[in-house]
């Protein structure tokens, strides 16, 4: 009786300690450099680069050309994000524009923007 007893506290132990022991923090999935790539657009094909940032719990960041053609950047005005879909809202041209992406795999992500164009994301590796 004294093993069974014995056996009961110290699995009582072991489960207390793992729900006192601190989880690790989720890995922060989409902050980081993506290279968003845009087919079809009536400007013909569209290449961004953007580095999303965590700031006060809030993913932010901007829009730049890699090519250099358009010199200034495109601050993103709102970012909404789940666990495996991200939306980045932007003004262009004078039109709110909007970015869905989906998660594939660790480093690439697809959807569209405006729901009309094509888009897909690669994670840029530094």
């Amino acid at each position: 009786m004294k093993k069974v007893s014995f056996f009961l506290v110290m699995v009582l132990v072991s489960v207390a300690l793992r729900g006192i022991s601190q989880a690790p923090a989720p890995e922060d999935f989409f902050a980081g450099k993506w290279e968003i790539n845009v087919a079809g657009t009536p400007n013909g094909d569209a290449r961004f680069v953007t580095d999303l940032v965590r700031k006060d719990g809030k993913l932010t960041g901007e829009l730049t050309d890699p090519t250099g053609t358009m010199k200034e950047k495109i601050p993103l005005t709102s970012i909404e994000e789940s666990t495996d879909k991200i939306a980045l809202y932007f003004t262009t041209q004078g039109y709110d524009v909007n970015i869905d992406l989906t998660k594939v795999d660790d480093d690439n992500l697809k959807g569209s923007l405006m729901n009309m164009f094509e888009a897909k994301a690669k994670r840029l590796k530094e």
